[in-house]
């Protein structure tokens, strides 16, 4: 990857419009980023990366990427020419933009927009590819190869972030590697082999905790016939000591099954035996009852032979009655019919006027006759009368119609005199809502700036009291390790000053001294009072490198605290909190005002839109009212003039009533009272002779059955559930009579009523011990039976369940190994290494192999840095990183490096990481690289190796850009990118290539 061009408009602190020539600065292999601080240095190189990715390193995400200098209708825009793998691209990057509004005040928003275009070769045109966000992502980061994150570690070097991962312990170091080489898969696999193992090893132990249920259940069914043995889930042999004790506990259980077996059958013969005495003694028992039962009858019987007697001689009567029975109903009907006609009589007789009193059937029906003449006659006028009744009822409906009719024009009249003045107060409603809406969407585009300001300035406050906190820390943290550094100098100069005492302890009479050679040691050195041995050296070289750790963790802590204030002020600028507060209220307070005023447009529409149809329909009103009140005049003239002439003819139709309906009803109810009491008459008449006709045969009828008289043959007839209970008793007399005769007649019965009682509650009492015998011989052999079920069926479950386990065991054996020796855990694993670990180890052996070339140069061939499998107390095995120190031939930590060694080790660490990443990534060339900072810590010898092999990349036809403002680079360094920072923003000038 190359970059040629790169153009910033309206980008960070650059207000304007900014071209660099990457191409005319790569001409000359290394150049210079330089510049005051805040001027825009590292802004550029977000810009790179901006316009790659879209987004700036993580440490600057969140802030906004448009410049505060930059004119209000300039846009912001990122524009990078750059050439990879073979092919050159321009991509074009705008980001979100608060734009004044075309029309009217106010701000609108435009979305973000990328663009990506290709050079074509052939034509010497740019074509365009893509304009969407994720389809340009997906090209550049599959050109790349490389992730931002990765990008921004291999491409932008960070030098602080190689300092720290110099000193960093495994842990960290790990972390940084594992997101650089994405070795996440391999903690997956990890964690997918864990997550095998506890499911085979969850599996295993559910199968032998369900095992010993069945054993248990199976000691539960055989009682004392088995013994459980004493094993747990997981223990070896659980499965054959199961088995075994089932074995045992299915022959106890058929041995006994075939015991309660013939305990059964003998006590079925004794029950039989038992149960046929039983029956015996009770069949001679009940013989014995029927005889004394059918004693007692009789004797009933002789009790009762007189009633018996009389039922027979009324039974005898009651049959001569029935012969009567026919005349005596007819003597009751005809007696009815006639009570009932001479009532009726009587009833309507009174209802007639005293002249029909006396009169007959004839005088009657002739008079209903003359009275329905008469009503014939009045039907004509009653005709009339119903006719007068609606004209009147008409009159009185246009009466109504047109007092109605006033009303509504009143009403009319009175509001469509207020309509113009009703209108004109609902339009200045919708027009105040509409200037309250307008307001509503300015304040609205104000609000949310005011209240982004207000939050960065709350965070510039306490952003504040954090960096003042933070750097007392930092001034006690350096302190701190100031002085655990010279607590550690001294312990080691005394110890110098007393190491003759620490190799004498080690000296043996005739051995040779390490020192001087001699076999004889006549006065070797003795140890003080307060000697410092190698333990106190070490401990204070611990404790000064715990405190030195404290000391860079909180200079870190410093640092980003002051990042995010700088962001922050730069954000809120220099305005109080109180005062953007106060603004962000205030504009708050207008916005919820306007919005409330807006909140009634649509209601006030509406009722505009309401009053316009209450118009129209209040009109249409009016103009109808006026149309029925023309139509009434003339129908009411002609109702009057119908009206006069039927009352004219109902005044001689009526007579002395008070109307036709009145004298019609009243001929109405005389004529039908004169035609029911003539009908009542004849009725009298008739049914008075049918009932002498009956009394004539009536006499007749009980003379021929024997009677004296009709009352004696009325007497005599018996009812329907008199004669049932009658000739019930009758029968029943005879039904036990020939009972008894025939109980007391049966050999068997008189046979057994000459021998003695029989001892019924003995026998019943040993048939009952039989059975009781039966039943329980019967439950121990089912016992028996549903044990030896059970047993069987449980121990083929178990053999079931050992079969099934025996592979998942051998699973669970084998996914366990291989779960430990990736998690480190195994005997196998000597190093107790994991397998991210390892993989992390490989990449991190080929970092350091590839950072030794460049680091012997720039070190004058003194250091190399070695990778070490060693394990660190108890972190991670595999991550270590050591110096040697050709100068001592000592291997030590890369924590013991001084600033600027550790400057030029992090920078060749850098480089040869981005050399591994770059093949990591399939090879893609970086042909541009950035260093940012850390070069103030050189002297003048170790620059000028640290620029020669800086220069070297030139062989691979690489450009290096180095960020600094260290004045003497500027003198070694003749192509330039300089940055100046003014009032209305920073501007480039570019100078020196080729």
């Amino acid at each position: 990857m190359r970059l040629h061009r790169l153009d910033i408009t309206a980008f960070g602190p650059f207000g304007g419009a900014q071209r660099v020539d990457f191409g005319e600065l790569s001409a000359a292999g290394l150049f210079l980023l330089h510049g005051p601080t805040g001027a825009g240095k590292t802004s550029v190189l977000d810009a790179v990366c901006y316009a790659l990715y879209g987004s700036v390193p993580g440490a600057r995400q969140g802030g906004s990427l448009r410049s505060d200098h930059a004119a209000p209708g300039t846009r912001t825009e990122v524009t990078l020419e750059l050439t990879v793998a073979g092919r050159r691209l321009e991509l074009t990057r705008q980001p979100p933009w608060e734009r004044p509004k075309k029309r009217g005040a106010g701000t609108t928003l435009d979305k973000a927009q990328s663009w990506l275009r290709e050079y074509d070769a052939s034509t010497g045109a740019w074509k365009d590819l893509s304009r969407s966000h994720q389809e340009i992502g997906e090209e550049i980061t599959q050109l790349l190869g490389m992730s931002r994150e990765q990008f921004c570690q291999v491409v932008l070097l960070p030098q602080g972030d190689f300092a720290r991962f110099l000193r960093a312990d495994a842990e960290a170091r790990g972390k940084l590697l594992g997101r650089l080489f994405d070795t996440h898969r391999f903690a997956d696999v990890e964690k997918r082999l864990a997550d095998r193992r506890r499911a085979a090893e969850a599996e295993v132990r559910t199968g032998d905790a369900e095992l010993l249920a069945d054993a248990h259940r199976m000691h539960q069914a055989a009682g004392d016939t088995m013994e459980l043995p004493g094993l747990t889930p997981g223990e070896p042999g659980l499965a054959e000591a199961i088995m075994g004790a089932a074995a045992i506990a299915r022959c106890t259980a058929r041995e006994l099954l075939t015991i309660a077996h013939c305990a059964r059958a003998a006590a079925e013969s004794a029950q039989f035996a038992a149960e046929g005495a039983l029956a015996g003694v009770r069949e001679t028992a009940r013989l014995q009852r029927r005889f004394a039962e059918a004693r007692e009858r009789a004797g009933r019987l002789e009790e009762r032979a007189d009633a018996h007697r009389e039922d027979r001689a009324r039974m005898e009567r009651a049959r001569k009655a029935e012969a009567v029975a026919p005349a005596l109903e007819l003597r009751d009907v005809a007696e009815s019919e006639h009570r009932s006609a001479a009532d009726a009589e009587r009833r309507t007789r009174a209802l007639l006027p005293e002249t029909f009193a006396d009169a007959g059937t004839g005088g009657l029906a002739a008079a209903a006759r003359r009275a329905a003449e008469e009503l014939g006659g009045l039907e004509a006028a009653r005709r009339a009368e119903q006719r007068l009744d609606r004209l009147v009822a008409e009159r009185d409906g246009l009466d109504r119609q047109e007092r109605a009719d006033e009303d509504v024009l009143h009403d009319a009249e009175n509001w469509l005199g207020q309509w113009e003045a009703t209108r004109a107060g609902l339009q200045t409603r919708i027009e105040s809502a509409q200037e309250a809406a307008t307001k509503a969407e300015q304040l609205a585009v104000r609000r949310e700036p005011a209240q982004n300001r207000l939050r960065a300035a709350s965070r510039r406050d306490a952003l504040a009291r954090e960096t003042d906190e933070t750097q007392t820390q930092v001034l006690a943290a350096r302190e701190g390790a100031t002085e655990a550094r010279a607590r550690w100098l001294d312990l080691k100069e005394q110890r110098l000053t007393g190491i003759a005492a620490e190799l004498a302890a080690q000296l043996s009479d005739g051995e040779p001294c390490a020192v001087c050679g001699a076999t004889e040691h006549p006065a070797p050195a003795r140890k003080i009072a307060g000697h410092v041995d190698r333990d106190a050296e070490e401990r204070a070289l611990s404790a000064y490198q715990r405190a030195d750790e404290e000391r860079a963790d909180a200079e870190r802590r410093l640092s980003l605290v002051r990042e995010a204030l700088a962001a922050a002020t730069a954000e809120a600028q220099d305005a109080p909190t109180n005062e953007l507060a106060e603004q962000a209220g205030e504009l708050e307070r207008r916005y919820e005002e306007a919005r409330r005023g807006a909140s009634g447009l649509h209601a006030a529409h509406e009722e505009l839109r309401r009053v316009e149809q209450e118009r129209e329909r209040r009109s249409a009103d009016q103009q109808e009212a006026a149309l029925r009140t023309a139509a009434r005049v003339a129908r009411r003239d002609a109702l009057d003039h119908e009206r006069i002439a039927l009352e004219e003819e109902l005044a001689q139709a009526r007579g002395a009533a008070e109307s036709v309906a009145v004298r019609a009803a009243q001929l109405e109810r005389q004529a039908a009272l004169l035609t029911e009491a003539a009908e009542a008459a004849r009725a009298a008449e008739d049914t008075a002779q049918r009932l002498k006709d009956a009394d004539a045969r009536l006499a007749d009828a009980a003379y021929r059955a024997g009677f004296d008289t009709p009352r004696a043959a009325a007497d005599a007839i018996l009812g329907d559930a008199a004669h049932r209970e009658l000739q019930r008793r009758l029968d029943d007399w005879q039904s036990e009579e020939a009972a008894v005769r025939a109980a007391l007649a049966e050999p068997d019965t008189v046979a057994a009523a000459q021998q003695p009682p029989a001892d019924l509650a003995g026998a019943e009492q040993a048939a009952s011990a039989a059975a009781r015998r039966l039943r329980e011989a019967a439950s121990a052999r089912d016992a028996a039976e549903n044990r030896c079920t059970e047993l069987d069926r449980l121990s083929a479950r178990s053999a079931t369940a050992v079969r099934r386990l025996a592979p998942l065991r051998a699973a669970h054996d084998r996914v366990a190994r291989l779960a430990t020796l990736t998690a480190g855990t195994s005997a196998d694993n000597e190093r107790r290494m994991r397998l991210e670990s390892y993989v992390l180890a490989a990449r991190l052996e080929q970092v350091a192999a590839a950072a030794t070339a460049r680091l012997r140069r720039m070190s004058s061939g003194r250091y190399t840095l070695v990778h070490s499998d060693d394990r660190a107390g108890r972190g991670r095995s595999g991550l270590g990183l050591h110096v040697v120190d050709a100068w001592t031939g000592r291997e030590r930590d890369t924590a013991t490096l001084s600033g600027g060694e550790t400057f030029f080790a992090s920078l060749a660490l850098a480089l040869g990481l981005a050399d591994v990443v770059t093949d990591e990534a399939g090879g893609v060339r970086l042909d541009t690289l950035f260093i940012d900072e850390g070069f103030g810590s050189l002297d003048d010898q170790t620059l000028d190796e640290v620029l020669d092999v800086l220069d070297s990349l030139r062989e691979r036809d690489r450009s290096v850009g180095i960020v600094s403002h260290v004045p003497d680079l500027r003198r070694r360094i003749h192509a330039q990118l300089e940055v100046v920072k003014g009032r209305s923003g920073s501007v480039v000038r570019q100078r020196g290539g080729e």
